[in-house]
């Protein structure tokens, strides 16, 4: 009887052990299940399930304190017509995850963001759009609950677009976060021993100052992010992986979407520059921080562009400077959102030596194959090593972004770098077509380049694109120089009104000198001037927020039907020309790929 009461105590004393600590291990945000998981979770669970607390905040370490598995889903846009591959998805995820909770325990969900589609659901009804809606969020709930381990959820820039149903963004993300059962846009869940999952989300749709599809990290997320990272340094031992729904500027990503890169919705807080560079600082500035996942793109996962690491080999090139992280590209789980064919997930594999990032292949039986395995050389560095070339599928056609290499000690710059003459000119020499690859520093430190045809404009310090400066429609088939402006031949700016006493000011000469990029027009021999913005960037903000765009279309529309109404047209007439006139604006549209102006710098019109 002694015997069995040893027996009883030493399995009560096992499961204090192992429970206890998950309230030491609480994450800020501590979302619930929902009661059609809660069931198959505490059935499938191993025998301590019991006494699991019933939220999905809770970070229990079940059997090894260092390994742990994460499932990683890119943007789902999520469409109640098209439940399938969402269905297929998450029964090729269940065995994996089922697997991980056998063998350690350890196990969570992350999604990226953009849970619905960013259209409507029902046209004939309604033209309301799906995402960002209550409808949208508590289906999107619903479906990441169901995989039976908790899980966590980023904003992405679709998430806050419930324009019909939510006044301000406030309202909308109000709703966001209860219906996820989140305390913040942010979350802080600790996977394993010294190991957390960090996620940050945007908090910005009817408010951007310039296109709403930009993700926008609040300051107070900031604050916190930056406090979390002094609070966990690697020095003592701590991992730090984070999620966000697009990635930071520096991260070396170039599997990217042309449109996000020209429109200035790439990275985060992709258009205010000391704010979008402030993430990579504190990457390289915290060496905790060792993975960063990101969605965003709709591609896939099977290039080697779409993981970059922290270091390399001297022979392959220039010291990358992204202190001790890898960055990872994450794919789409439904066809209808991918834009190169692929549906794939990212998983996650680690303990205390490295970690794994996989791919879950949805279109092979949700197969599971290595993309990268990092190793832990300490504790702020590790060697990564890519797990297959890659493919030669033909056909294949995404859109990899040419990124300006500048060199370092041991290498020099690319060859698409052009110095100044000895004059202090520079010249692209050769008519711009698509296949052009150039680039160069303007003396005040901003950083052009040739892109597809296109002028773009670069990062200082990352060199990663940052938007469009001239649209190929406008730039191909003409030629681009810099030349001085501020000699003193060029100072005299006339008897213009206005401009009394103007004559000569800031002008100077040495490394930070006045300069004009002008192009030229062999055929015609007209010469384009392009001037930059008044914060001395060069790209082009043109596009507005998606609910001032909207509301411009109802007022052309209306106008339309006005006209149809005046004019006594029937129902078999075209429809009358209706044009809008607008301060620097040129049309209502979301992305903005040309620059040129009709009758201009391009032939007008016929």
């Amino acid at each position: 009887q002694r015997l069995v009461s040893l027996a009883m105590l030493a399995r009560v004393v096992l499961v204090a052990l192992l429970v206890a600590p998950a309230t030491a291990f609480l994450p800020s945000a501590v979302p619930m299940l929902r009661k059609s998981s809660i069931v198959s979770l505490r059935t499938k669970l191993p025998l301590l399930s019991s006494n699991l607390p019933r939220s999905r905040g809770a970070s229990v370490f079940l059997m090894s304190a260092d390994q742990f598995t994460v499932g990683v889903l890119g943007d789902l846009h999520i469409d109640p017509r098209k439940m399938e591959d969402y269905e297929t998805g998450r029964e090729q995820w269940i065995p994996i995850l089922d697997a991980a909770k056998e063998e350690h325990g350890n196990v969570a969900m992350v999604s990226l963001g953009d849970l619905g589609e960013s259209k409507s659901v029902r046209p004939k009804e309604t033209s309301e759009l799906f995402a960002g809606t209550t409808e949208c969020h508590k289906m999107a709930a619903d479906f990441l609950g169901s995989f039976t381990v908790p899980y966590e959820v980023v904003g992405g820039n679709h998430d806050l677009e419930g324009l019909d149903e939510f006044d301000t963004d406030e309202a909308n993300l109000e709703m966001y976060l209860r219906e996820h059962n989140k305390p913040h846009p942010q979350f802080k869940r600790q996977i394993a021993e010294k190991t957390l999952l960090v996620g940050l989300g945007s908090t910005v749709f009817r408010a951007a100052k310039y296109t709403s599809h930009e993700v926008t990290i609040d300051d107070a997320q900031m604050e916190w992010f930056e406090e979390t990272l002094k609070a966990h340094p690697s020095t003592d031992g701590w991992k730090i992986f984070v999620f966000t729904h697009a990635p930071p500027n520096g991260s070396g990503l170039r599997v990217l979407q042309e449109n996000h890169v020209v429109n200035g919705c790439c990275w985060l807080n992709h258009s205010d520059e000391k704010k979008c560079s402030k993430f990579i600082e504190l990457v390289r500035e915290h060496r905790c921080i060792k993975a960063w996942f990101s969605g965003h793109f709709h591609l896939g996962q099977d290039y080697q562009d779409s993981i970059t690491f922290p270091t390399m080999d001297p022979k392959d090139g220039p010291y990358p400077n992204r202190g001790s992280c890898v960055f990872v590209q994450t794919s789409v789980m439904r066809g209808g959102t991918s834009r190169d064919g692929r549906q794939q997930s990212r998983l996650i594999r680690g303990d205390e030596k490295g970690f794994e990032i996989c791919t879950v292949d949805h279109q092979n039986d949700g197969a599971v194959r290595v993309d990268a395995t990092i190793t832990y050389t300490d504790s702020n560095h590790e060697v990564g090593v890519y797990a297959h070339q890659d493919p030669t599928d033909a056909g294949d056609e995404y859109f990899k972004v040419y990124q300006p290499c500048a060199g370092d000690e041991l290498h020099p710059p690319d060859s698409g770098y052009i110095p100044y003459d000895e004059d202090g000119t520079l010249h692209v020499n050769e008519e711009v077509t698509k296949e052009t690859v150039a680039w160069w520093r303007m003396a005040c430190g901003r950083t052009m380049g040739m892109l597809n045809g296109m002028l773009v404009e670069y990062d200082t310090s990352t060199l990663a694109p940052l938007g469009l400066i001239v649209g190929a429609d406008e730039l191909i088939g003409k030629r681009i120089t810099v030349l001085d402006s501020g000699l003193m031949d060029n100072c005299e700016v006339g008897d213009e009104e206005g401009m009394e006493g103007a004559d000569c000011a800031g002008v100077y000469a040495g490394p930070m000198r006045e300069q004009a990029v002008v192009m030229f027009d062999p055929k015609s021999g007209q010469a384009t001037v392009v001037q930059p913005n008044e914060d001395g960037s060069y790209w082009r903000k043109i596009v507005r927020n998606k609910m001032v765009r909207m509301q411009e279309v109802r007022r052309l529309k209306a106008a339309r039907e006005f006209a149809r109404q005046a004019l006594n047209l029937s129902e078999e007439d075209e429809d009358p020309e209706v044009v809008s006139s607008w301060g620097p604006y040129v049309s209502t549209v979301g992305t903005a790929k040309r620059t040129g102006v009709a009758g201009l710098t391009v032939p007008a019109k016929k």
